[in-house]
């Protein structure tokens, strides 16, 4: 498991139940996600979920839960069927009157390299692009509890690894 981690958090305009409702439904991402062009569940049932999230470049990712807090947030892994998994864990929170939501991401890319070797790709290349990608995932969430209607493919722009070119 890697020790870096990148994270994302947003103050969302809805309330705490509104939020939770949407984030915890099978197939939510097919409304919030702007570089989804599909997602399915396979399993819908708290820390036993497993969904199937298909990128719109194609690129296909399985996610099972791993932990499930009901009304604040979710564990999982994502990733290919048989590659390596990164841990992403989805939280919501109260900070004064506001709502946020954060979500956190341990990638797996680089974690067998030695520590010298992954630094700098990571912050210079890895960091970034993620941290884009979790603004547009988190930003889509916000979109469609404020506007009630999905979210339009590429919302927030294309994205280098999710979008297709």
């Amino acid at each position: 498991m890697s020790y870096f981690s990148i994270s994302y958090t947003k103050k969302i305009s809805s309330s705490n139940e509104e939020l939770w409702n949407l984030i915890s439904s099978p197939e939510h991402l097919n409304l919030v996600h702007p570089f989804c062009k599909s997602n399915e569940s396979i399993v819908w049932d708290r820390q036993n979920s497993k969904d199937i999230l298909i990128y719109l470049n194609g690129m296909v990712y399985f996610r099972d839960f791993i932990e499930w807090n009901e009304g604040v947030g979710y564990t999982l892994m994502i990733g290919r069927k048989r590659g390596k998994k990164s841990k992403v864990i989805w939280k919501i929170f109260n900070k004064g009157n506001s709502l946020f939501l954060k979500i956190t991401v341990f990638p797996y890319l680089l974690n067998n390299w030695p520590i010298v070797l992954k630094i700098l790709p990571y912050f210079l290349i890895i960091s970034p692009i993620l941290k884009n990608y979790l603004s547009s995932v988190v930003g889509g969430i916000n979109w469609y509890l404020i506007n009630k209607k999905p979210v339009k493919k590429n919302h927030f722009g294309k994205h280098i690894w999710f979008s297709k070119y």
